[in-house]
């Protein structure tokens, strides 16, 4: 299983190339140069401290990049390498965004490893309400945010982890706890759920 391992910070400090595990995406979206204009772009290679992108996009090294990745939401960050028709951007990121974005990339490079189907009508979704409860059969509630949402399940950001195997209820959704990750647990649901079911959250 794939799990990105980290050094203990014990304050802010640079982020250096290579000190972050990577894996491989095919997330598209958008990016604006340092003179506002704007390329599309896809992430193919991505850690919670860089982001290989390829795009016609030209920048020069070291010039500031912002992107709106698909599932991931916005970089920013500094160009550090160039290639052919494609780059590196060094983020810039609080401690509190690279823990997210480590755990949005574990739930990416894991979820072939959970059972869940990876075809096209189960692409990640962008959850409009991230704040909710997760409801165990025992009745017991526990609040959560949601980090990454699909038809057949979910990432949540939960303090107290239930253990694998467990059932529950994510809104009106039923499904159990199968994976554990740095800041929460992985859900599959009991079956694949329509986009209606999902309005809640979306």
């Amino acid at each position: 299983m794939f799990s990105f391992q980290q050094a203990q910070n014990t304050g802010p400090k640079p982020h250096q190339e290579g000190a972050f595990q990577r894996v491989s995406v095919n997330l598209t979206g958008r990016l604006m140069l340092a003179n506002h204009d704007e390329y599309d772009c896809t992430a193919v290679d991505m850690s919670p401290g860089d982001v290989l992108l390829l795009s016609p996009a030209r920048p020069r090294a070291g010039e500031r990049i912002i992107a709106y990745i698909d599932h991931v939401g916005r970089l920013e960050g500094t160009v550090s390498r160039l290639a052919e028709n494609a780059f590196v951007i060094q983020l810039n990121a609080t401690e509190r965004k690279r823990e997210k974005l480590a755990a949005q990339l574990t739930w990416i490079a894991n979820k072939h490893e959970l059972g869940l189907p990876e075809d096209r009508r189960h692409d990640r979704l962008a959850p409009r309400k991230t704040v909710t409860e997760l409801t165990l059969d025992t009745g017991a509630k526990y609040p959560c945010r949601i980090i990454d949402l699909s038809l057949s399940g979910a990432a949540v950001d939960i303090e107290n982890r239930p253990p694998i195997g467990t059932q529950i209820r994510l809104g009106n959704m039923k499904g159990k706890i199968v994976r554990h990750f740095q800041e929460g647990v992985a859900i599959e649901f009991s079956g694949v759920q329509s986009r209606e079911a999902l309005t809640e959250f979306l």
